[in-house]
């Protein structure tokens, strides 16, 4: 769920030769079928999780006036599809993968997940996504995106999902997950698994219209209000 692309690349002209456009990588057949138990594990681990949300978030993960870009940091990504799943009220909600190999098998994991996926990155496919990006928010569907990801650096954060917005007309949501206990994975992120039967506290803080139209130093801004948004957990230890 990253975008690392600015607003010139977009301006470049559209290539329509189908010989030239990257092809997504697809997990399917029994490959798929080794993901269940992955997924089915997943959503009962979500489900002990004890949200703790105000009236306003929530208010502002139901809204449906106009579309919206949830952006949240790549280390927060356990819980998302969980997120979307209580807050959202059964409204699609994509999520930008990479059209790499590992793409096509997070992909694959959202499905199961009941998350729909947008396939593309700056590297590969960067405008077909931006494009089929936009037609999902003005077909009124959520989009969620990790500015940082999908290799970081850590709390990196990317301006492509604003420019999505946008083009797009989209309102902007910057999420925050804070985890009482959880382990936390050796990766390039600090990738977090929240403890079983944890509570996991929610925040968020619409970006103003105003600000994401502004083009000179709207990022380093959103970068510190997602960092205040998502307190790191101390003395974090990863699994044995």
């Amino acid at each position: 769920m990253h975008l690392a692309t600015r607003d010139d690349c977009f301006k470049q002209r559209r290539v329509d030769s189908s010989a030239t456009k990257p092809q997504a990588h697809v997990v399917h057949g029994w490959r798929r079928l080794l993901l269940w138990p992955l997924a089915l594990l997943a959503r009962a681990w979500n489900r002990t999780l004890r949200f703790e949300a105000s009236e306003d978030y929530r208010q502002a993960m139901a809204q449906s006036d106009r579309p919206v870009v949830f952006l949240f940091w790549h280390n927060r990504l356990f819980v998302a599809a969980e997120i979307y799943r209580r807050f959202r009220g059964g409204r699609a909600t994509y999520g930008l993968v990479s059209a790499s190999r590992d793409g096509a098998w997070l992909a694959a994991f959202f499905s199961l997940m009941d998350m729909k996926a947008v396939r593309g990155s700056s590297s590969r496919g960067g405008r077909e996504a931006v494009a089929a990006m936009v037609e999902v928010l003005r077909g009124g569907h959520g989009l969620g995106i990790t500015p940082d990801g999908p290799r970081g650096p850590r709390y990196d954060f990317k301006d492509g999902g604003l420019v999505v917005a946008r083009r797009a007309g989209a309102r902007v949501l910057l999420l925050g997950m804070e985890f009482t206990s959880a382990w936390r994975l050796r990766s390039w992120d600090g990738f977090y698994l929240p403890k079983p039967f944890s509570r996991v506290r929610l925040r968020s803080t619409w970006v103003p219209d105003e600000v994401l139209n502004e083009r000179d130093n709207t990022s380093t801004a959103l970068r510190a209000q997602l960092l205040a948004l998502n307190p790191e957990l101390p003395a974090v230890k990863s699994p044995a």
